[in-house]
């Protein structure tokens, strides 16, 4: 055996001893500690359940906004590329774009029925769905779709905060009532020795290391999702001003191609 190999088999060797050594101590606590370490397994089996299927959801709506802002910067005819983006299910940019689609069908629908209405009952009405009118009501509709987006990306980021501000207290209170106990078992024995009290403490410890196990990865994480939601938010924020340019050139057009036909 070369000397490597030695190293290498010591080094492996002793995490085992380790890993048996912490498994021993989780099994020698007292209850409460065992039911407060199962707690923050919980905890951490949660996060990191949400952490994947974030993670999966970020990557295709990153992958599928790119697929649309391709598509947009090709449009030629609104109704096609909302066809086209049926399938970018993921994209927020894209679900943004078709719900401001809908309404702006809505709205230009309502803008012709009222043209085509008497005259007599129309002049209050045109003022109601004149141009402004609209696009004002375009711009509600697709403030709303963002929010409604938004909210969708961010669910469940609150329980990463939540286990990240609350799983380390969770660990320090097992840590607490497992010194408690040592302490206790101290009283009884009448000794005070190391040997005595550090089995003890090592068992009440676990529980703070645990507790921080699963606090770091769900603050990393949610620092991380709250930054890329924001992200996503900002490129919703400057395509609704694109899409708002582009339906109010829309009615521009309608607007002098009615002027040109009376």
């Amino acid at each position: 055996m070369t000397p490597s190999t030695s190293l290498f088999t010591a080094d492996f060797t002793g995490i085992s001893f380790f890993g048996n050594d912490i498994l021993q101590l989780i099994l020698h606590a007292g209850p409460m500690v065992k039911f407060i370490l199962l707690i923050l397994l919980g905890f951490s089996v949660v996060s990191w359940a949400i952490i994947l299927m974030k993670f999966r959801l970020f990557r295709k709506a990153r992958m599928e906004n790119m697929t649309f802002f391709e598509l947009f910067s090709q449009m030629r005819d609104m109704k096609q590329l909302s066809s086209s983006s049926e399938s970018l299910a993921f994209s927020p940019v894209a679900n943004l774009f078709r719900s401001g689609h809908a309404e702006f069908l809505r709205l230009k629908g309502i803008q012709s029925s009222v043209e085509q209405a008497d005259r007599s009952s129309a002049d209050a009405d045109r003022d109601v769905w004149s141009q402004k009118a609209i696009m004002e009501n375009l711009e509600r509709s697709l403030r709303k779709a963002t929010i409604d987006q938004s909210d969708r990306l961010e669910r469940s980021l609150s329980f990463l905060a939540t286990s990240g501000n609350t799983a380390p207290f969770i660990g320090l209170f097992g840590t607490v009532w497992g010194i408690m106990d040592a302490f206790r078992g101290i009283g009884l024995k009448g000794a005070a020795s190391l040997a005595v009290v550090a089995p003890g403490i090592s068992e009440a410890l676990v529980a703070t290391a645990a507790g921080l196990a699963a606090a770091i990865p769900a603050v990393v994480a949610f620092n991380y999702f709250t930054h890329r939601a924001a992200g996503f938010r900002a490129e919703m924020d400057i395509f609704t001003s694109d899409f708002l340019s582009t339906a109010e050139r829309q009615l521009y057009k309608k607007h002098l191609s009615g002027k040109a036909v009376s």
